[in-house]
């Protein structure tokens, strides 16, 4: 905590010394260039709301591809941004709550109030909860990696892009009518592929325990060393359990996530056997370029890993 309350304070004094440099901040959302200014909190929000404002936004994610958005300290630079910025997505459902970055974050930049134009992306979505000790009760944040949840995520960015800059309302539905013909194929073709493994081999491995959702809509049992991205991952204990399950259960393949630290999947991988079967993505996509660069793509690759990974 101590290193966050540092952070928040040089993020306060930038803050005072950019705005008292440059002036009051123009209210209005029609920039030089036309475009709205946004922030999202972590990539696959930036690659949603991209596909939905098309060329009328311009858009930052806040935590940068492979980072982990549960534990994210922001520079002063990243609360410049959000005190520009027209609107500031995120995603809710306890994902940016880690050290409360986010809250500090939005109250130091000025859009703590009820009117700001802050919004949770997943509103509307059904939440699955986390059972572990010192987590239980609290709503488990990896709802987009079920592809219906991410249409969900498409329609509220709509809405929030039609509220602010209702000018180009037209613009906004369009694209997102478009977006979501692809997510609807996208949804058909996985569960399609999915349904080609056998029951007795629908046991998805993880690090982090990110797939409950995924597994839920695709019909898999899903188990993990931790549950949720924090301080405490991949103690003894934690390592012992998965191990035990793998044993029991006689998992045939592991996945570990672009966005964790490899080390305890391979010491897992080591004591029992079973290999890694890929890298499969969480809560970041790719870096531009490579695998899974897209909300789409990752989703692609990371169905078509397990398949490969529990098929065999």
């Amino acid at each position: 905590m101590k290193k966050l309350s540092f952070s928040v304070l040089i993020m306060a004094v930038s803050i005072f010394l950019l705005t008292a440099c440059s002036g009051e901040k123009n209210s209005s959302i029609k920039h030089e260039d036309g475009k709205i200014n946004i922030i999202t909190t972590y990539s696959v929000i930036y690659d949603i709301v991209k596909n939905v404002g098309g060329d009328a936004v311009e858009v930052h994610s806040l935590a940068p591809i492979g980072s982990d958005p549960h534990q994210y300290d922001p520079l002063p630079a990243d609360v410049q941004k959000a005190t520009d910025a027209d609107i500031i997505f995120y995603n809710g459902l306890n994902l940016e709550t880690g050290g409360a970055w986010f809250t500090d974050m939005i109250e130091t930049a000025g859009k703590g109030g009820k009117d700001a134009p802050v919004f949770n992306i997943s509103e509307d979505v059904k939440p699955m909860y986390l059972k572990s000790d010192g987590n239980k009760g609290e709503e488990d944040p990896h709802a987009w990696l079920d592809v219906s949840n991410g249409i969900k995520y498409t329609e509220n960015v709509k809405k929030a892009l039609v509220k602010v800059d209702p000018d180009n309302k037209e613009l906004y539905e369009k694209n997102t009518a478009d977006y979501i013909v692809q997510l609807e194929k996208l949804d058909e073709e996985i569960s399609e592929k999915l349904k080609g493994i056998p029951d007795e081999k629908r046991l998805l491995i993880s690090s982090e325990g990110a797939f409950k959702y995924f597994s839920a809509a695709y019909g898999f049992e899903a188990h993990y060393i931790w549950e949720i991205n924090s301080h405490s991952e991949g103690t003894p204990e934690q390592l012992k359990a998965i191990v035990d399950i793998i044993r029991e259960k006689n998992v045939k393949a592991l996945f570990v996530e672009s966005s964790v630290d490899p080390r305890s999947m391979e010491t897992v991988s080591k004591e029992t056997g079973v290999p890694i079967a890929g890298k499969i993505f969480t809560d970041s996509l790719g870096k531009p370029g490579a695998d899974g660069d897209t909300y789409i793509k990752m989703v692609e690759w990371n169905a078509d890993t397990i398949y490969k990974g529990l098929k065999e």
